[in-house]
């Protein structure tokens, strides 16, 4: 499984700095259709959930426990890596808020 992040995403990017892997990355700042979250690779995650307690706004969840008001965040989740931006470079800093 993966953990999704959800609409309750703020941008803090503290999840970035805990993640093992590197998957999680965020939607580039300004882009209208990727630009509102920080977004979890589900086929990097190793669901390790070292993300979810440094979340301030409490936005990630295990898959199978996102909330239902949330459930199109796991298909969009996993959109952004096969038809959106994806992997890319940034300064997280940039990239906050």
């Amino acid at each position: 499984m993966t953990h999704v992040i959800t609409l309750l995403c703020t941008r803090e990017g503290d999840c970035v700095e805990v993640c093992p892997v590197d998957c999680i990355i965020p939607g580039p700042k300004g882009d209208p259709d990727w630009g509102v979250l920080f977004w979890i690779d589900p086929d990097t995650c190793i669901d390790c959930g070292a993300c979810v307690p440094v979340c301030p706004p409490e936005a990630i969840f295990p898959e199978e426990d996102v909330p239902a008001e949330y459930e199109a965040d796991i298909a969009r989740n996993a959109a952004y890596f096969t038809e959106g931006p994806g992997y890319w470079d940034y300064d997280l800093d940039e990239q906050r808020h």
